[in-house]
């Protein structure tokens, strides 16, 4: 790997920046894996970092994460009987089977995308 190096006084710095394509913003489930790499697999994240694929893998992780909610949420949704006619007649129960269902699902994608090794 060729480095870049700047001189900073008596020291030299590796002169590092982040490429155009990851300065975008990361969207919560790659920002949640961020942070479980960061704190529970710091060897990991460095690695990725260095070897410039952290963003990548954040953003892949974020949109397979954002397609499974999107895909299980309805599912399971309407097989916990959240309908529209429960959303017309009895809104505050909806929201409550609504909030269960997605909780449900975040913690699958969790388990499957956010904490895997």
């Amino acid at each position: 790997m060729n480095i870049q190096y700047r001189k900073e006084g008596d020291y030299y710095i590796p002169d590092w920046t982040i490429p155009k394509n990851q300065q975008k913003p990361l969207g919560l489930y790659g920002r949640m894996r961020k942070a479980y790499l960061e704190e529970h697999r710091s060897g990991l994240y460095t690695r990725m970092l260095l070897a410039g694929t952290l963003y990548d893998h954040l953003y892949e992780t974020d949109r397979a994460a954002q397609e499974r909610m999107d895909t299980i949420l309805p599912e399971l949704a309407a097989s916990a009987g959240a309908t529209e006619k429960l959303k017309v007649r009895d809104q505050i129960k909806w929201v409550g089977i609504m909030n269960t269902c997605k909780a449900q699902v975040e913690e699958i994608i969790c388990n499957e995308l956010i904490y895997e090794d």
